[in-house]
């Protein structure tokens, strides 16, 4: 028998000692940790159901908003301003007075005129009376012929004169008027540019301020001349203009009257390529004021039957477009993709899928083609109350 040996020999032959029982466990247990891991679960994955509808395309572009009539309020008399009779940004009338030019000298001025024309018009009549009783004596030689053309001459002189001081009086009334200065519009008045005390004159660089008709209000945009193009090859203006367009406010809010287009300029500026295009909106509350900015929302078309389905579900590999479908089976399907117009945060598919297909909206990084997964229906996001605008895509592939 040797000491410290794994068996010990005895008359039955080797017998396992308590070391041999423990390197035997040993053995057991690491052949127990050589055993297959059970299966992985399937990946559970947000789907949601293809259909077709039809889909609005929308173009959109950035105006600037502007009075439809902006009355540019400048003096036609040199004065001092003695008095503003509107408060800035206020709704003023036609023909009410907005400012008002100190009226003394121009007063003056009237009173001379027609101081001077009651004098032409009493030579005047000096000068008829004389001609009414020389042309009878005439009439019997009872005068020369010089007598009565010297009379003649006398009575058309001052009949024009008289006609000279009419205009001067005309001319100084007028002047009187424009020391008060009127709105030749109903609109808005805008802030004055003067003060009080100023001398004011027409040959002022800078206007005493701006009165606009903002119902309806004007909104500005530009189009690519390819768009113009486009748009001529589809319809006429006429039909262009009956176009429907909605305005969306920097708060993203839609303004809730629809407007139309109005007016497309006469030619392309060189500098931009592209054509200045008018819409109008009608504003009787006149929340709209010139100076803002919003966007112009057009419906260019409608597809008809179109498989609309989100971008997120959309991958694109090396310029390919793969979207993962979910079969019968639970079996996910990889598969190629033609997208079309984008709608807001959607595409278009125009190839590659059916309606009634499933497709993966949440989870397409969790699967590979042939694997099964557990589908539920996806719960999209609360989405603001103005989507994004629908937008044509660049094209694909």
């Amino acid at each position: 028998m040797r000491i410290g040996s794994k068996y010990c020999l005895g008359t039955s032959g080797f017998r396992p000692t308590s070391i041999g029982l423990v390197c035997l466990a040993m053995l057991v247990f690491a052949g127990c940790d050589k055993a297959a891991p059970p299966p992985p679960a399937p990946a559970v994955v947000d789907v949601i159901t293809v259909v077709r509808k039809d889909v609005p395309i929308y173009r959109e572009w950035v105006g600037a908003l502007d009075g439809d009539v902006n009355a540019t309020i400048r003096p036609q008399v040199t004065g001092y301003l003695v008095k503003q009779n509107y408060r800035e940004g206020d709704a003023v009338k036609k023909g009410q007075v907005l400012f008002e030019i100190d009226p003394r000298t121009f007063q003056a001025a009237l009173d001379q005129a027609n101081a001077a024309r009651n004098k032409q018009k009493a030579i005047y009549a000096n000068a008829a009376a004389n001609l009414a009783r020389i042309k009878p004596l005439a009439a019997k030689n009872a005068v020369s012929q010089k007598d009565l053309d010297d009379a003649t001459g006398s009575e058309l002189s001052a009949s024009a004169a008289l006609d000279q001081a009419t205009a001067a009086l005309d001319t100084a009334k007028l002047n009187l008027g424009f020391t008060r200065i009127t709105s030749p519009i109903n609109g808005i008045a805008g802030i004055a540019k003067a003060q009080i005390g100023d001398l004011l004159s027409p040959s002022a660089t800078s206007e005493l301020t701006t009165v606009s008709t903002v119902d309806p209000i004007k909104v500005y945009i530009n189009i690519s001349e390819r768009e113009y193009l486009l748009g001529q090859g589809k319809m006429s203006t006429a039909k262009l203009e009956e176009i429907p367009l909605e305005l969306i406010l920097v708060d993203g809010t839609t303004y809730p009257k629809k407007g139309k287009f109005s007016l497309f300029n006469r030619q392309v500026d060189p500098t931009t390529g592209t054509f200045k295009v008018g819409a109008l909106f009608a504003n009787p509350d006149a929340r709209l004021r010139p100076g803002q900015f919003a966007k112009i929302r057009a419906t260019t078309t409608v597809h008809k039957d179109a498989l609309l389905v989100p971008q997120r579900a959309v991958t694109e590999i090396q310029g390919k477009y793969l979207v993962a479908v979910v079969g019968e089976d639970n079996k996910v399907d990889v598969r190629p993709v033609m997208p079309g117009d984008r709608v807001g945060s959607d595409w278009i598919i125009s190839e590659g899928l059916k309606s009634g297909e499933k497709i993966i909206v949440e989870g397409t990084q969790k699967v590979r083609p042939g694997a099964i997964v557990t589908p539920k229906p996806f719960a999209p996001e609360a989405k603001p109350a103005t989507p994004e605008a629908n937008k044509p895509a660049d094209k694909k592939g």
